[in-house]
Order: structure tokens, then C-alpha cells, then sequence
């Protein structure tokens, strides 16, 4: 009888150990494979750890991270955003037409507001169309998506917009003390929206829409209204970043943000925001994020052909969507 005792208090033991094991890897699995990234990487590659290579991935992952914000909303939401890549096209042409010649502050932060403000009007009628006229999100921003890139080779008539202004420029190449300034922006995004989801009624309804939007709305929920929210701001990201990105190529380009937009939601998806919404972080977001960047640029790093970084980039995507639905059953 004591034999049996100990036997079953040991296993009890074990499984406890192993709940406590697994939620351990479930919280910080994925900060543990940037991590082992960042390692390997620093072995194989001399000038991956360097200063210059380091403050070089975060410029790049910016503009990216500031989408993948705004793409986790949505898919908080259950939803998705197709068009954010051509959203961008139309911020960046519109915010470079503004600021032809060496232009002063005041006009330079009107047309980032005036792009930001375009982004945000167009994602606005595709969260419309999907909350008040029940177009299912992915057919709503895919024609979104279409639209917001004819407007923007109409408005450039297909040509680039090249911008000279110095002040401009600073946006997307210039630097806060040792910190590019894309960099910055990009934290300060992280923050605003962080304290948005965790710290307001309005993050509490994203997560309840995306959890159960029925009992969302049993609850008074105005479901209708944050959705179309919800698009709104991933719309003034989508602008934000199609101005940093206009910025930092010096030229507004009607063609620019094409495959942005899988991007997003790769490092959402892998940074552990549920594909069926209701379950996510923006902090996960930012890992997310920050893994596709480390990988992007260590195979640049080892020169590896573009072609197969866009085949390793799909099957991280396919795992990240794989273990999602493991998960979620």
C-alpha cells in the first residue's frame, strides 16, 4: 500500500513538473528561438553581432513591425487585412508629393498626417464593408487592395515621385542619438498600441470579438464599431509605415509595399496571435518580428539566393499556421 502510494505521488510529481515544463516553453518558447537564432547566427556569420549589422536589422524590421501592430488588431479580431501593402503605396506617393523641394517642418508633419490619413480612410471602408455589409474581411481588403493601388499609379500617373527634402528624409534614414529613427517610432508605436489592448475598454472588446463576437454582443458589445475602429487604425500603421518606407527609399513609389502585407501577418502569426482571433500580444508580435528579421538577415549574411529565402519564409509561415491550429483544438 505505501509502494502504491509513492508510485502514484511520484507520477503526480512528474506531471506537474511536466504542466510546469510545458507552460514554461509555451510563454517563452518563442523568445528562446530568437535567441538560438541570434547564436548560430553569431557563430557562422563575423559581422552578424556587430553594432552596424544589428542597428541595420531593426531598421529594416520596422516598418514591418509597425504593419505587424496593425495586422495583429485585426486578426485579434478574427479578421485580416490583404491591402495594407498597397495602402502603403498611396501614404508614401501622397506624403512625397507634399514635400517637393527642401520643405520645413510644419508641411513635412502635414504629410504625414495626410498619409497616414488616406491609409486610414481606406482600411475604413474595408472594416465597413466587412462589419455593415458582412463581406468576409479577406474578399473586402482583397478589393481594397486593388483599388488602393490603381489610385496610387493614377495619382503618380506610374511614375515615381522623387523627394529631396533633407527634414524628410531624416524620417526613415536619420538617426535619434544612436538609434535610427524608424527605430523610435517603431517602440513608440509598440507602446501606444500595447497600452490600447491591455489597459482600455476598447482592447477588452477586440479580444471578446475575437474570442466569441455572439457573446460580445450579448454582452452590448457595438461590435459593428470596433471592427471598423480596428481597420481604422491598422489603416494610420499601414500609412505610417508606407511614409517611413517612401522616406527611406527616397522616392514615393506607386509599386512600392507589394508582398508587405505576408510579411505582417508571418510575424503576427509567429509571434502566437490565433489565426481564429481572441488570443495574441503585441510583445509576441514584436518577437515575431524581430525572428523573421534575424532569419531575413542572416541569409543575406550567407548570401543566400532570394528565391529560397522566399521558400523558407512560406514554410515558416505554413509551421506557425500548422501549430496554431494544433493549438487551438
Amino acid at each position: 500500500m505505501l509502494k502504491e502510494s509513492t508510485i502514484v505521488s511520484k507520477s503526480g510529481a512528474i506531471a506537474i513538473k511536466g504542466r510546469y515544463s510545458t507552460q514554461i516553453l509555451h510563454k517563452y518558447g518563442l523568445i528562446l528561438i530568437l535567441l538560438l537564432t541570434v547564436l548560430i547566427l553569431s557563430f557562422i556569420s563575423e559581422t552578424f553581432l556587430t553594432w552596424t549589422n544589428l542597428m541595420n536589422v531593426l531598421r529594416q524590421v520596422s516598418i514591418n513591425g509597425i504593419l505587424a501592430v496593425g495586422m495583429t488588431l485585426v486578426i485579434l479580431t478574427a479578421g485580416i487585412d490583404l491591402s495594407i501593402g498597397s495602402l502603403m503605396a498611396v501614404s508614401g506617393v501622397i506624403a512625397a508629393s507634399m514635400v517637393q523641394g527642401d520643405s520645413g517642418f510644419g508641411l513635412i508633419l502635414l504629410a504625414v498626417l495626410a498619409g497616414m490619413a488616406a491609409g486610414g480612410a481606406l482600411s475604413g471602408i474595408s472594416g465597413t464593408m466587412s462589419a455593415k455589409l458582412n463581406v468576409a474581411p479577406f474578399i473586402a481588403t482583397l478589393a481594397m487592395m486593388t483599388v488602393a493601388r490603381g489610385l496610387a499609379l493614377i495619382y503618380t500617373n506610374g511614375r515615381p515621385m522623387v523627394v529631396e527634402s533633407k527634414t524628410f528624409l531624416a524620417l526613415g534614414q536619420g538617426y535619434i542619438g544612436p538609434i535610427p529613427t524608424p527605430v523610435v517610432i517603431f517602440a513608440v508605436v509598440c507602446v501606444v498600441i500595447g497600452v490600447l489592448l491591455n489597459m482600455t475598454k476598447f482592447g477588452r472588446y477586440i479580444y471578446a470579438i475575437g474570442g466569441n463576437e455572439s457573446a460580445a454582443k450579448a454582452s452590448g458589445v457595438n461590435v459593428n464599431r470596433v471592427k471598423i475602429g480596428v481597420y481604422l487604425i491598422n489603416g494610420l500603421l499601414a500609412g505610417l509605415a508606407g511614409v517611413l518606407l517612401a522616406s527611406r527609399i527616397s522616392s514615393g513609389q506607386p509599386n512600392s509595399g507589394m508582398g508587405y502585407e505576408l510579411d505582417a501577418i508571418a510575424a503576427v502569426v509567429i509571434g502566437g496571435t490565433s489565426l481564429f482571433g481572441g488570443v495574441g500580444t503585441i510583445t509576441g508580435t514584436i518577437v515575431g518580428v524581430l525572428i523573421i528579421g534575424v532569419i531575413n538577415n542572416g541569409l543575406n549574411l550567407l548570401d543566400v539566393s532570394s528565391y529560397y529565402q522566399q521558400i523558407i519564409k512560406g514554410l515558416i509561415i505554413a509551421i506557425a499556421v500548422i501549430l496554431d491550429q494544433r493549438s487551438k483544438r
